[in-house]
């Protein structure tokens, strides 16, 4: 059995604990590149310690599986796994933006059982659980119902010339909070085309499918989660008599892109 409460203590406790560091209250944040391009500061570190502390004394016969934590591939033997990504949308973080969240996901069997997502910079608290809805700050989500995929509303900075016919909104730089958008109808349509990692939206398309969302990776199909390769190919997230639709229409831009990486 989990205990709901002492979850969401952990998952605030580590949205305090970030936004202690937070640059956009004026703190000092020692930030470097794993990678070119890919931002870590010493507050993805410092809630990722923290989070897999107390959710594996929590439940400790659950895998682990994090962006900040390398990989182990014993999670693969256990029937319950973490999902963390402990800043997501770091860029914005360490910006002092506050386009970023906290996300926690329990996955059993490949599927997402509980999603948590703390954005404590813009004072919201998200989360679902399988088969009994969604919420943000208490209140019952309820995902997009538009039906014609002209005029969309879409997180984004800039849209393709094949997609002018869609409407931008604004754009958090975490995946996690853009998926959850369609989830509380703030968009009708989030798009990626590119390799990610099950860390970044396993709490965030719980949240948006039990919202009412439809869900896939690019192609229109299923994503599992606890893979041994944990990526996806792309994502879909929409309103769901448009998901048809978005699927035709990102369809040969996908194939191209997978062919090509």
């Amino acid at each position: 059995m989990i205990d709901y409460a002492r979850l969401e203590e952990i998952v605030r406790e580590a949205g305090r604990m970030a936004l202690a560091r937070w640059p956009g209250h004026g703190h000092d944040l020692k930030v470097w590149e794993k990678l070119p391009g890919n931002p870590v500061s010493e507050a993805d570190l410092a809630v990722d310690t923290f989070l897999k502390r107390e959710l594996k004394a929590m439940l400790p016969s659950a895998g682990w599986l994090s962006e900040e934590t390398v990989d182990h591939p014993e999670r693969l033997a256990r029937g319950l796994c973490w999902l963390v990504d402990p800043i997501d949308g770091t860029r914005d973080f360490v910006r002092g933006r506050p386009g970023w969240c906290i996300s926690v996901a329990l996955v059993s069997a490949g599927r997402p059982l509980i999603g948590m997502l703390d954005a404590p910079a813009r004072g919201e608290f998200w989360m679902a659980t399988a088969g009994q809805g969604a919420t943000r700050n208490g209140a019952a989500l309820h995902a997009s119902t538009r039906t014609v995929l002209r005029g969309s509303r879409v997180p984004a900075d800039a849209l393709a010339k094949v997609d002018q016919d869609l409407t931008m909104v604004d754009k958090p730089n975490s995946i996690a909070l853009r998926i959850a958008m369609v989830g509380a109808n703030e968009a009708d349509l989030l798009a990626t085309l590119r390799w990610g990692f099950e860390w970044d939206i396993a709490a965030a398309t719980l949240i948006a499918r039990e919202a009412g969302a439809a869900v896939s990776d690019a192609f229109g199909q299923p994503l599992n989660y606890n893979k041994r390769d944990p990526r996806a190919f792309g994502l879909l997230v929409t309103a769901p008599t448009i998901h048809d639709a978005a699927v035709e229409r990102l369809a040969e831009r996908a194939a191209r892109l997978v062919k090509e990486a």
